[in-house]
């Protein structure tokens, strides 16, 4: 894996291997498909002597089993490891800490390439030991959150954030503190922070060099769905609609182009004939994926109260006609809106209407405060009867 920044294009290969493994798994994809993602994935594993994901494979029943091709992979690990332990020994005898840090760096990274996840990130360790420059340290931040990501290991990505950050207050470039914005914006989506994820990916658009997570047209897909479900109007007209980085590129990811514009323009049909399209890609996104039903269950909260903020009173007929849908299924969609305290309004069924009792900012801090003073007055009420005692 590398840490530094990647080319323009050049996704870092474990995490295209990261996500064909996650297709593999998917209800989703068709047999056929599979059968190729298969050969691909073994290819993968064979050109990188990955000894430890081919036994998990194998033993999860993906892969078949091949004895001889692991015993070649462990022979070549071992005779490749045993040479860089030379290396080390040669440089810490006859060379100066630049070159021992490069040779311990070197282990690291091959570690990294054949999976052994636990010996790579304590030989990371050991070269972390061996180096003084901030950036350099960074760098091998970097090698850590990418192999957090492939792995799906929130907490080790979690924590490579934070030594970052404060790496970042002893010193670092701009350059990598923009990358790590993007690391982070990736790891606040794939944990259910959309809000920040689509702050940190904002303010990424105009610097983003992150090629080794994803392509540009993946991050600009991130920063849209992000950024629909937590920006107002005026901040998605100002940060998203009209971002020309975003423009550039939103016509290459088929249907966010008309995701984004239709519910910013309030043309309700063609935002669901969009939002249609788009789930697939949403469903096949191994970031996306564990939050699907939320996803969409926040989108149509975001629109449903974008086309009933415009009125007091609307018949429901003319809902499901802006919608392109059935009065039955607008029915049903706003019944379990409403109950779960996501839409103010209530309906009326024999009339036939909607009507809007959207809460009063003031009002709503009213009765916050009331409860929270009740809520302590009940505290002071137990702390009395403590003392009293």
């Amino acid at each position: 894996m590398d840490g530094g920044a990647g080319e323009e294009g050049k996704q870092e290969r474990h995490l295209v291997l990261a996500h064909k493994l996650f297709l593999l798994s998917h209800p989703a994809v068709d047999d056929l498909s599979k059968v190729a993602l298969r050969a691909e994935v073994l290819g993968a594993v064979k050109s990188d002597d990955m000894a430890p994901l081919l036994e998990s494979l194998v033993a999860a029943g993906v892969l078949e089993p091949d004895d001889a091709l692991l015993a070649e992979m462990r022979g070549r690990i071992d005779e490749e490891i045993r040479k860089l332990d030379e290396k080390i020994a040669d440089a810490e005898e006859n060379l100066g800490e630049s070159e021992v840090r490069e040779a311990h760096l070197a282990k690291s990274l091959y570690f990294i390439r054949v999976g052994e996840k636990e010996k790579a990130l304590e030989q990371l360790k050991v070269t972390e030991g061996k180096t003084v420059a901030v950036g350099q340290k960074m760098d091998l931040v970097f090698h850590t959150l990418q192999i957090g990501f492939f792995y799906m290991d929130f907490d080790l990505i979690s924590k490579s954030i934070d030594k970052a950050k404060n790496l970042f207050e002893e010193g670092g470039d701009w350059e990598r503190k923009n990358r790590l914005k993007v690391y982070e914006g990736l790891y606040c989506m794939a944990t259910r922070n959309f809000k920040k994820a689509a702050s940190l990916f904002l303010d990424s658009i105009s610097t983003f060099t992150t090629y080794e997570l994803f392509p540009y047209d993946t991050f600009v897909f991130y920063t849209v769905l992000t950024s629909i479900i937590t920006l107002d109007r005026v901040s998605l007209k100002q940060k998203v609609v009209d971002a020309p980085e975003i423009l550039a590129v939103i016509g290459k990811v088929p249907h966010l182009s008309e995701f984004l514009n239709s519910l910013y323009n309030c043309q309700y049909k063609s935002f669901f004939a969009a939002f249609s399209g788009l789930t697939e890609q949403i469903k096949l996104d191994r970031y996306l994926q564990p939050h699907f039903r939320y996803y969409m269950r926040e989108v149509r909260t975001v629109v449903y109260s974008q086309f009933l903020e415009s009125y007091k009173s609307v018949t429901m007929e003319a809902m499901a006609s802006a919608f392109g849908v059935t009065i039955d299924f607008i029915d049903q969609e706003l019944s379990r809106f409403i109950a779960a305290g996501k839409l103010h309004c209530k309906i009326d069924k024999v009339a036939g209407v909607l009507e809007t009792n959207r809460p009063d900012e003031r009002n709503a801090f009213y009765q916050a405060t009331i409860k929270q003073g009740d809520f302590l007055l009940n505290r002071i009420q137990k702390l009395s009867r403590v003392i009293d005692l």
